[in-house]
């Protein structure tokens, strides 16, 4: 059994709380949202943000923007905001959500950072100390088998982009938004969405807290807080809770007229290693080993500085073997000759895992609905080549921003973000590399000679557009098509077992209180899942949050650990670090991902 017990305090909601001042309920016009024609005055736009909420029970905080989540696409919305306001000598109240104790604290990506977004927002950057210091100085692709790794021509054009923190770096971020008066609140989980009585989004409620894990209240009992605002901004990252309800509710995949989304799940750890083998800014992604030729994925593996190495293995949750173990592989991974020289010696610092979309341009779905938007990998716009989103996300905050700004301001409506997006680099950039996931559908040598192809010779112009499988949930194969993998055992000094790694996580949650991740049929795992799959939801997620123990009858039965959980989304069977794998691979889509309370999950640091 896997266990990761700790606590934190819910007292860390009176930072919120002491802005909110009880005065009369405010009510606000909703049809300059939509129509260009009317537009809310400038009183009605610098009009108190406080106010109460009398119908709810509930206190409440009134914006003019409200974002959730304090990541690239959030704080870059928030930045942007602040900047026009200065620009056009007008105020905007803007207020940013983050459900993890700290900002940057759920962040975690490779990162090799293109900074063609942040050239665009903060040209100063680099006087002004962002945590940018690493330029790349040489890229490498390997395709790997059991014991070689063979070179290949990188398709990657890392020339002028750096090896970085992505937690560091939107830290930084936020100084700089809270400069321009952005007011942003981590240790808040947005848990519901807030309509009015036209269904227009008005805002978003933190969950309540305090509460014991039999429903009573706790002596420590607070009722959450409704964040209301003109104009809503879902930032959330992959697979963000609110977003998917938002795109189910109003549709806006099949308006967009999008296919399914598709995943994978990244799993990192940071080492520091030896000082004759760091070599600052040298970059290597890998295919191949060791996984099979009809699994996408690979692995990457960047110096960063202070003799800190970053490796990371990713795989798409389309896998149809039901015993592959995503964390397994990636401990497999480090014992490859070419790769665990690098390692020996070193220590592990930290370790998190987290979902990202793969459908790119074919699964960007209608990204404005009543109310507001989504921006950055909640709509889904990762350069899958690339293996980069942080730009792209950036720049569609960005964008979402001015659209905001103008539709406050000046009378326009929040349409005019999605054109301005079919106008941007951003559209072009993911239209060119739209064939390059779905061609990997065919198996490895087909999708390289694919991928080759349409970089090489059509740049980007095929006159067709492919097409993704099934969704992810629904590629796993029963497990009689397949055999069981015997995984080595963790030497504790290149591979780890995941209690060790989740440790070096910094998860925290409380544990008295209701489970974050719920069986919509709890009969399901013993009569679908075990059966017939193998239970394949003990494997795919990285922080072992599903096992199968026996009662006492001695019968196996799902035990769920939700205090393990990274909030990686992996299963839809639950979820895990951050987007979580179990959100998605699950066969039957039986597990259901709640917020926890705020400030729980993962504290990356270094990420």
């Amino acid at each position: 059994m896997f266990r990761f017990l700790s606590a934190i305090s819910s007292s860390s909601i009176n930072p919120l709380r002491k802005h909110l001042r009880r005065i009369p309920l405010a009510t606000r016009p909703h049809s300059w949202l939509q129509s260009p024609s009317s537009s809310p005055s400038r009183s009605s736009i610098a009009r108190s943000r406080c106010f109460s909420g009398e119908s709810s029970g509930r206190d409440a905080l009134s914006y003019d923007v409200v974002i959730v989540g304090a990541g690239p696409a959030g704080l870059s919305a928030a930045i942007r905001l602040k900047q026009m306001c200065r620009e056009k000598n007008t105020d905007l109240s803007v207020c940013v959500l983050e459900k993890g104790s700290e900002v940057g604290a759920h962040i975690l990506s490779g990162n090799v950072f293109e900074p063609r977004s942040l050239d665009e927002l903060i040209p100063d950057w680099r006087q002004e100390g962002a945590p940018i210091k690493v330029p790349v100085s040489s890229d490498k692709f390997w395709l790997l088998t059991k014991n070689r790794a063979l070179a290949l021509p990188s398709p990657f054009d890392n020339k002028g982009n750096y090896v970085i923190s992505l937690s560091q770096l939107v830290r930084w971020m936020a100084t700089k938004a809270e400069e321009l008066g952005v007011e942003i609140y981590p240790g808040f989980a947005a848990s519901e969405i807030l309509y009015d009585e036209n269904q227009m989004v008005v805002g978003v409620a933190t969950n309540d807290v305090g509460i014991a894990k039999d429903g009573s209240k706790r002596e420590n009992f607070q009722r959450g807080v409704e964040l209301r605002g003109h104009i809503t901004l879902l930032a959330e990252g992959c697979r963000g809770s609110l977003s998917e309800k938002i795109i189910k509710n109003h549709k806006l995949r099949e308006k967009g007229r999008g296919l399914h989304q598709t995943y994978a799940l990244g799993i990192k750890e940071v080492w520091e290693i030896e000082e004759g083998k760091h070599d600052p800014g040298s970059v290597l992604h890998t295919i191949g080993w060791p996984l099979d030729s009809n699994t996408y994925g690979g692995s990457f593996l960047y110096h960063m500085d202070d003799r800190q190495v970053s490796i990371g293995f990713v795989v798409a949750l389309n896998y149809r073997n039901p015993y592959l173990s995503p964390y397994d592989e990636f401990q497999k991974l480090k014992h490859h000759p070419a790769i665990r020289q690098l390692l020996e010696g070193g220590t592990v610092l930290q370790y998190g895992a987290r979902t990202l979309n793969e459908g790119g341009f074919q699964s960007i779905p209608y990204p404005v609905f009543p109310g507001g938007a989504i921006i950055g990998c909640s709509a889904g716009y990762i350069n899958v080549p690339k293996i980069k989103g942080t730009h792209t996300a950036m720049k569609s905050g960005m964008l979402a921003a001015e659209a905001a700004f103008k539709t406050l301001a000046e009378g326009a409506n929040m349409d005019i973000y999605l054109e301005n997006l079919r106008k941007s680099w951003v559209w072009d950039e993911l239209y060119k590399v739209r064939n390059y996931r779905p061609a990997f559908e065919y198996g490895l040598v087909p999708g390289l000679a694919l991928s080759a192809l349409e970089h090489y010779i059509f740049k980007g112009r095929l006159p067709l557009t492919l097409k993704h499988g099934k969704p992810d949930h629904q590629a796993t194969n029963i497990a009689d098509l397949h055999t069981p993998i015997q995984y080595p055992k963790p030497d504790g000094q290149i591979s780890f077992d995941v209690p060790t790694s989740l440790y070096r996580s910094n998860t925290n949650h409380e544990h008295d209180q209701p489970p974050h991740l719920r069986l919509r049929d709890p009969t399901i795992p013993e009569r679908v899942n075990l059966p017939l799959y193998a239970g394949p939801e003990s494997r795919y997620c990285p922080a072992r949050v599903y096992e199968y123990v026996p009662d006492e009858k001695g019968d196996l039965k799902l035990q769920i650990n939700a205090q393990n959980c990274l909030h990686c989304k992996v299963t839809d069977m639950t979820r895990l670090i951050h987007p979580l794998a179990c959100d998605i691979k699950d066969p039957k889509q039986n597990i259901e991902w709640t917020v926890p309370e705020g400030g729980g999950g993962p504290g990356y640091t270094i990420m």
